[in-house]
């Protein structure tokens, strides 16, 4: 059906947008400093003082103790996304899910294929392991390119709610840029960029290109097209194959039977325009009392423009010619969305 390609968060955001980041860094060291943000970064300490409250919780043992010292004694302070991984470890002390969660998310992938994970909402489990937790499956979910799974863990917390805000702005930010949910993306994107003194340069330079790629994204255009047939590739490579790709490639179709048809009404009043100007022309009006010689008939052809009724209806050799020639003008990357309109109309055309 579609042919398979790269995963996208992999050749569409991760590499891309990760060199694009390095080559912008430099002219973006001239920026004004300004703080609009809404959140900023917990202290570092209070950070450890809530994860040796948590383990207290616990009623630790004399080993779980010397544990808990030997991981939180190092020098700080840390970045933040350290601090998610170290906190999540703490939690693995006594958790067996949390454990298996963590050995997960932060060691070598093998096969993605997300666990159950509905114990993290569990009412039984605190608000501070629920949403830490929650970030560090989310970020691994993104890695993957499962944002649809990946904005059920993170897409209701708050700055406020974990010890990496930051992270999760831009994770968030990340997965809405993919899925193409563009307001609510750019305000994600915003609040980040906002509170750039809180964030480390990487997730701001980023976020700074996605914002400003994401504003560019106009409905039914090429350009999204193209972007939502690479989403449906990424769910097939994934194995979703249901009810949600189905709706996402019926759109596509919409999208392109409007953009063809835009393209046919634009050619038939090109030709219009030509009918209407055709034969050549004096370059001045004559006289009026003045016989005109010439050895023609008299008459005038008559050119067909086309009526009411059928403006817009190209002949079927015509209209070939005009899908033809969308992946003629249009850059390569568009051309696989084209023929896979081919073979859906197709397919419907031969469909009793």
């Amino acid at each position: 059906m579609i042919a398979t390609v790269c995963r996208p968060i992999r050749c569409v955001f991760w590499t891309v947008a990760v060199l694009w980041a390095a080559l912008a860094a430099g002219q973006l060291e001239n920026d004004p400093f300004q703080t609009n943000a809404d959140w900023e970064a917990p202290q570092v300490a209070n950070i450890r003082t809530g994860a040796l409250e948590w383990l207290n919780d616990h009623d630790p043992d004399e080993g779980l103790q010397t544990l808990f010292n030997q991981m939180w004694d190092e020098a700080l302070p840390l970045e933040e996304a350290v601090l998610l991984e170290r906190l999540a470890r703490t939690f693995a002390l006594v958790n067996p899910h949390a454990a298996e969660l963590v050995e997960l998310c932060l060691t070598p992938r093998v096969q993605p294929v997300p666990p159950s994970a509905s114990w993290l909402k569990a009412p039984d489990l605190s608000a501070f392991e629920s949403h830490n937790l929650r970030l560090l499956f989310g970020r691994w979910l993104i890695h993957e390119a499962m944002y649809d799974e990946a904005l059920e863990q993170i897409a209701d917390l708050e700055p406020h709610d974990v010890v990496a805000p930051a992270a999760l702005l831009f994770y968030q930010g990340a997965a809405y840029y993919s899925l193409l949910e563009k307001e609510k993306g750019l305000a994600v994107l915003d609040r980040l960029v906002d509170g750039e003194e809180y964030s480390p340069r990487r997730y701001v330079v980023v976020a700074r290109l996605m914002r400003d790629d994401l504003q560019t994204v106009q409905p039914d255009t090429l350009d999204h097209i193209a972007r939502r047939m690479r989403d449906i590739r990424r769910r097939l490579d994934l194995g979703r194959a249901g009810e949600k790709v189905r709706r996402i490639e019926d759109g596509v179709i919409e999208s392109l039977d409007k953009l063809i048809k835009e393209m046919e009404e634009q050619q038939q009043q090109q030709q219009a325009a030509a009918a209407g100007a055709g034969g050549s022309q004096s370059s001045s009006p004559a006289p009026d009392s003045r016989i005109m010689g010439g050895k023609g008939p008299g008459e005038v052809e008559r050119k067909d423009i086309g009526s009411g009724s059928g403006w817009g209806s190209l002949p079927p050799k015509e209209r070939e010619e005009a899908l033809q020639q969308i992946g003629r003008d249009f850059p390569s990357h568009y051309r696989d969305v084209i023929e896979e309109y081919f073979r859906r109309k197709a397919a419907a055309e031969d469909t009793p």
